[in-house]
């Protein structure tokens, strides 16, 4: 369901950027100088206008939808709950280190000490 919403949502978002770069700019931005658009109330009813209403109030639609749905499948929990009520993980068992003796070749008894000679 959530995929549904949030593919629709995302169609929603381009159509409404097609729609508004469609649109006839009326000069001076923010409804400044120009027509006035939606400020002075006098807005005209053109196809275009309408159509970007709709997809406007359908994409704070599905925004709220969305939301809600997150919600839902949201456990309770947060994150930060949920890092601090995880059991501790197993500490890592370090082999014991073997004695120093076997690090050693195996000696023989007929063997002499190395000692450094003078040349």
């Amino acid at each position: 369901m959530e995929n549904v919403v949030l593919t629709i949502h995302l169609l929603l978002a381009l159509a409404l950027i097609g729609v508004v770069l469609l649109q006839r700019s009326e000069g001076g931005g923010l409804g400044m100088g120009g027509g006035g658009g939606a400020v002075s109330g006098r807005s005209a009813a053109t196809a275009l206008g309408k159509i970007t209403w709709i997809l406007a109030a359908a994409f704070i639609v599905t925004s709220i939808t969305l939301t809600i749905i997150a919600a839902q499948n949201a456990a309770g929990v947060s994150v930060l709950d949920r890092l601090t009520d995880a059991p501790p993980a197993p500490a890592a068992s370090t082999p014991a280190l073997p004695d120093a003796d076997t690090l050693l070749p195996p000696s023989s008894g007929d063997t002499a000490p190395l000692t450094p000679t003078a040349d």
